[in-house]
Parts: C-alpha cells; structure tokens; sequence
C-alpha cells in the first residue's frame, strides 16, 4: 500500500473569503454557507451532511485566533516545514518534523513517544474530523497517562491518549452512541468501538474508554483513551454553558408595533411574541429550552432581536411615510 500525506484543506476556500478576512466576515460567510447546507434543509442530506461538516471544521480553525495562527503559518506546505505541536514529543507537546515515509492510505496517523514507553502511532477514524484536521489539531498524549522512567525495568502502564469528537447538539441533547475506528499502529488490526455519547454532555468533557490507550510496558497495563467533546457548529445557535443563543432579524416597524415571530428550537419550531416598542438587541428567553444539564434540568433559550433599516432604496411614497413619523417626533 502506498503511503501518502493527508490532503490540505484550504479553509479560506471553504468559506469563501480571503486570507485577510476579518472574525465577522469569517463568522458571517459561515452561517450563510451553515444554512445553505444544513442537513436539516437540504434536499441531498447525505452530500449536504459531508458540505456541513466541511464548513464545521474550517470555522472551527478559521474562527478560533490560536488555531488560524498556527494554519497561516504551515500553509499548503506545513508537511514539509515540520509538524505544529499538538503531538506528543515536540514543542505544544508536539511531535516535530513530520513521519517519515509518508502516512498509510485513508487513515490518520499519529506518534506518541513516551519514556519508558517505547513509542505508538496511531490513527482514528468516526470522530467527525478530517486526517488534515486530526494531524494538525488532534490526537495527543494525555498529560494524566502513565510512562515511567527511561530504563526502569518496572512494569509501567501505558499512555493515556486524547483525541477530539464533534458532537452535533442535536447529539448532545438526546444522547447518542457512535462508532470510532482505532489502530495503534501501521501493523496492528483496526479496532472498533461503540462510544455512548451522553444525554447533556458538554463542551470540553472527556468521554473515557478505558484500556484503549497505549500499551504499557513489562507487562504494565494499557493506558486508557479520553475523547474530548466539541460541540459541532450550528447556523442558528450559539452556547453559552446549557443556554442556547439564537439571533433574528426583524424589521424597524414589527419592533415598533409589535409582532409575533417563529424561531428554531431543537424541538421544533415556536411562536415567540415581541412587545411593541422592542429594542435592538433585546433578549427574550424561553425558560427551560435549551441543553440539558448535568442534573438533568434545561437551560434556557435567548432570542436576540436585532432591528434592521429598509435596505434597498425607498421609493417616493416610503421616503413620505418616514418623513410623516420623524415630523411627528421632532
């Protein structure tokens, strides 16, 4: 088989902007493009679930400062600059200066030396990243696992190893179980396992499997496998702990006159009513709408208004109206 290195990603492509792009044109380019391909609208929910995820994970380093950091400097060439850190062994906890021959085919590959540790690739499959993402940005030796003392010849037990798993919300607020692929290295047979993500998990918590780490050493036992939650993007959300945070448009006259609008749930869709005389950026909240939480009660849901203007050019009759109403408050 032969061996090849994964293929670049050009995130700025993905979402169509330009290397000077600045966090609100990336941020708005997303949830346009989120929208657009969001398996829940799209007639083709199998291509548009592969389109969502791409643009998922190129917000995910295009929208974080540290990550676009690190992907503008190891460009379409970062292969033959040397690794980022992010691997165990190298700077970051990294492992520098690439692998030589190549990477098999179809997988992702990484290496975790460890003292007294001897040394372990290996490559991940299901956690909903690509193997560009997952060697710049993955897979990494647990800074809570095992090792020893280089030419101890005690048993010593083996590495712990994280690695990233995008979780939809939808996931995260019904539970659900998913299905990981793990090779320790280029020899070793392919394992598989059945992840239970569960209900109300968080961002950044750990989900353990034990003894799927590295294998220890003098018969020291396997260190264990820690897959770390990230929430997957969502064109209509943002999250703030449990609560979810959804921002709506809605024109001048309906903010002064009132209104009733309909706004997505991960139920479903709900009626929300807006007062007249509503300001910009006012929050309204649906008490017990949002992700469950670690005692099993919800957070809430926002709806943020944000008032817009006409924006094409006003016809004469329109320009008479707004003229009426600023003289009446002059």
């Amino acid at each position: 088989m032969l061996n090849t290195m994964p293929q670049f990603r050009d995130y700025y492509e993905i979402l169509g902007v330009s290397k000077t792009a600045t966090p609100d044109e990336i941020r708005t380019s997303f949830r346009k493009l989120a929208r657009k391909y969001h398996p829940d609208v799209a007639k083709d929910k199998k291509a548009a679930e592969e389109k969502f995820k791409e643009i998922n994970e190129a917000y995910e380093v295009l929208g974080d400062e540290e990550k676009r950091r690190k992907y503008d400097e190891f460009g379409a060439n970062w292969q033959a600059n040397g690794m980022p850190g992010g691997f165990p062994g190298g700077s970051d906890g990294g492992f520098a200066g690439g692998f030589p021959g190549g990477f098999p085919q179809g997988g992702t590959w990484h290496h975790a030396g460890g003292a007294g540790n001897g040394g372990v690739e290996f490559e991940f499959g299901g956690t909903g990243f690509s193997d560009f993402f997952e060697h710049l940005f993955g897979a990494r030796r647990s800074q809570h696992g095992g090792g020893g003392f280089a030419g101890s010849k005690a048993a010593s037990r083996g590495q712990d190893i994280e690695s990233d798993i995008l979780v939809t919300l939808e996931e995260a607020f019904h539970g659900a179980t998913r299905q990981i692929s793990f090779r320790r290295n280029p020899r070793a047979k392919m394992e598989t396992y059945t992840v239970k993500i569960p209900k109300g998990v968080r961002q950044g918590q750990r989900i353990r499997l034990a003894g799927v780490g590295s294998q220890g050493a003098r018969g020291g036992g396997a260190g264990d496998l820690y897959l770390r939650v990230k929430y997957e993007r969502h064109p209509d959300y943002e999250i703030s702990g449990s609560d979810l945070i959804h921002r709506v448009e809605i024109p001048a006259w309906d903010a002064v006159l009132g209104c009733t609008i309909e706004v997505p749930t991960l139920e479903g869709r709900v009626r929300l009513k807006i007062p007249e005389g509503s300001r910009n950026e006012q929050r309204f909240r649906l008490a017990g709408r949002g992700l469950p939480n670690e005692d099993g009660k919800r957070g809430n849901y926002y709806a943020i208004i944000e008032v817009t203007l006409p924006r094409k050019p006003l016809s004469q009759t329109e320009r008479e109206h707004w003229q009426k109403i600023a003289a009446m408050h002059r």
